[in-house]
């Protein structure tokens, strides 16, 4: 059985939640493994990756396609070898780091990975802020504002199950695709001269550049992390004969969907050099510059719309996996598990506090500076997800036969290699440009202790699975299993019964009796919430008080007939409180309460207690339904 830890589960809430062994027809099961290569794809067409192509199309025509179906090709072997590790050992990448590296060196993975989810999140932020004001003339920090809008998509999406999810990206990605088929149609682009542009070539020195941007804009380091756990929301025999097949289906996958990405990409810098190259338009790079030429040159309003609503498009459905990686880092590295809510929240706010602050700050002319900047951090991070990525799918005491094999790992540690090497270089010169700019000599300083911070955690990465025999850890987000002590049962001595005078107080007297001995002693309570006690806000002599004291005595009197020492007393107004107050008063030590059954709008009418008060107590509390 090829599962490290069966009780751990990446992504527990969507885990397994797609059952392949169950569908009869061959074309069903190939069918149901489709999927996850898509939510990845999203990643290498976001807002990030158009500027590198609008720059690459507009300065050097064709000449860097090329480029572009190398960092495709890459990207489909990383890929491929995150979803052998989740398929084969059941894990996703930032729990196989968390039990194979030192804790210090996991923290510090942990940290680059929420930062590069951040600025991944961020590059979607302002890429549909820019498509919102291109579209409707918003104002670019109201866009941003409206983004958080988009917070609980993913939950809502969640909620409908990782099919549906699934479908929307795909929907998604579909409208972005026929949006650029039909500025192909418009633009009319040459495909003999597209083709040569397929020949390896590098101009000059800006070229290179511009090369080491699309490679680095491409392949995500988030998107490392998502894979090895979006292929194990399938359900697979664990037999070699039904993973091997997995995987096989996991192939097709991502080649389709990163295909499709890569038709993105290329569209739009085949976009970029038939209507801005070739028209001596050679430095647009600028998301909105696009935008306006697109409208005079080509001399339809439909171009620029079309390219606006890609845009929007693009953000919309990149940021739906955002929260899903901080997930899978936050439960691998740290063994914590917040709300899905919160994630969000964490997440989108990470990205628009700092695009708010250079908007007020710097205006709205700084922000494809930050949308560059966004893409420099990216690639900061990118080679402490794929080295130690390769080290575990590497590992044939762990992998077994689904270990890669020796042609693969050099073309793998290849690809690590020029990935490193590219994307250290982009990294170089922007923080030259940082320290040439700085006014402040401590910035250079502060660049100088990170850069070599970087470095020596990057060395760490590689050598230490080699050099030191690692301790695997639990990677469980819960606690140990510890054996479970017997205590000798205990009785119940007062038993708290709120009272609400509805069909549940039956319920709730039954199940008082079966939990209680000979010894235990009731207390009956009842909240009275009539207008007076909610006028005044203390305890009332009127009608409904009288009538509810005297229901109250007629329970009491029923308890004691079957033998038990019952007392009774009613509170007023605020429930969660008074019934809190009488625990303490009594010392009760298990509390039942009834359940209405209702929920969501019908609490906000009716009022809601169960949820609040379970949390308010420090006693056992049994729900009756």
């Amino acid at each position: 059985m090829y599962q490290d830890d069966p009780q751990h589960k990446s992504l527990s809430d969507i885990h397994e939640s797609i059952d392949i062994s169950k569908k009869k027809s061959k074309y069903k099961r190939i069918l149901g493994m489709f999927g996850p290569a898509y939510l990845i794809s999203v990643g290498y067409m976001d807002p990030g990756n158009w500027a590198t192509d609008l720059a690459g199309g507009s300065q050097f025509g064709y000449a860097l396609l090329w480029v572009l179906l190398m960092s495709n090709i890459m990207a489909l072997l990383l890929q491929n070898l995150c979803a052998r590790l989740g398929v084969v050992r059941g894990k996703d990448l930032a729990q196989c780091n968390r039990e194979t590296y030192p804790k210090k060196v996991n923290f510090a993975l942990y940290i680059l990975a929420e930062i590069a989810i951040a600025a991944c999140d961020l590059a979607e932020v302002l890429g549909m802020a820019i498509g919102l004001h291109l579209l409707f003339g918003i104002d670019i920090i109201w866009g941003v504002l409206i983004s958080f809008a988009d917070t609980f998509l993913l939950l809502y999406l969640q909620k409908l199950g990782m099919r549906k999810m699934e479908l929307f990206i795909i929907g998604l990605i579909s409208l972005i695709g026929m949006c650029f088929m039909v500025e192909m149609f418009l633009a009319k682009p040459d495909f003999a001269e597209v083709a040569t542009g397929l020949i390896p070539s590098i101009p000059n020195s800006a070229a290179l550049y511009i090369a080491i941007g699309i490679i680095g804009a491409t392949v995500m380091p988030h998107n490392l992390y998502l894979h090895s756990a979006l292929v194990q929301t399938r359900k697979i025999d664990r037999d070699a004969k039904s993973i091997k097949r997995s995987l096989k289906y996991n192939f097709w996958d991502s080649a389709i969907a990163l295909n499709m990405a890569f038709f993105v990409n290329a569209a739009i810098l085949i976009l970029a050099a038939s209507v801005f190259h070739k028209n001596g338009l050679h430095e647009v790079a600028e998301l909105d510059d696009a935008y306006h030429l697109l409208k005079n040159i080509l001399g339809t309003e439909l171009a620029p719309k079309l390219f606006a609503v890609a845009l929007i498009l693009a953000g919309q459905s990149s940021t739906v996996t955002g929260t899903l990686a901080g997930q899978i880092v936050m439960e691998g590295y740290l063994r914590l598990r917040i709300s899905p809510a919160l994630r969000r929240i964490i997440t989108r706010l990470l990205a628009i506090i700092p695009a708010v602050l250079v908007i007020l700050i710097s205006g709205e002319d700084h922000v494809g500076q930050l949308l560059i900047f966004s893409q420099v951090i990216l690639s900061m991070q990118l080679a402490f997800a794929v080295i130690p990525l390769i080290h575990f799918v590497s590992d044939k005491n762990k992998m077994g036969i689904f270990v890669i094999n020796n042609l693969t790992k050099v073309f793998a540690w290849l690809i690590a290699a020029v990935i490193a090497i590219l994307n250290f270089k982009l990294v170089y010169d922007e923080l030259y440009k940082w320290i040439q700019n700085a006014t402040n000599p401590l910035v250079p300083m502060l660049v100088i202790l990170l850069a070599l911070g970087l470095i020596l955690l990057l060395l760490i990465t590689f050598f230490y699975p080699i050099f030191w025999k690692t301790k695997t850890v639990e990677t469980d987000v819960h606690q140990s299993f510890e054996p479970i002590a017997m205590e000798t049962k205990k009785s119940f001595n007062t038993i708290l019964i709120a009272l609400d005078f509805s069909i549940s107080d039956q319920k709730v007297i039954q199940y008082a009796l079966q939990l209680a001995d000979s010894k235990s002693k009731f207390v009956l309570i009842h909240i009275v919430e009539s207008a007076s006690v909610k006028y005044d806000g203390n305890s009332s002599d009127d009608l409904e008080s009288r009538q509810d004291l005297e229901r109250l005595k007629r329970f009491a009197d029923f308890l004691i007939s079957n033998g038990h020492q019952t007392q009774f007393e009613l509170g007023y107004n605020n429930r969660i409180k008074n019934i809190v107050r009488f625990c303490e008063k009594y010392q009760a030590d298990l509390l039942i309460v009834g359940s209405h059954g209702h929920r969501g709008f019908k609490d906000f009418i009716f009022g809601e207690t169960v949820n609040k008060l379970r949390h308010a107590v420090n006693i056992p509390v049994f729900i009756a339904k």
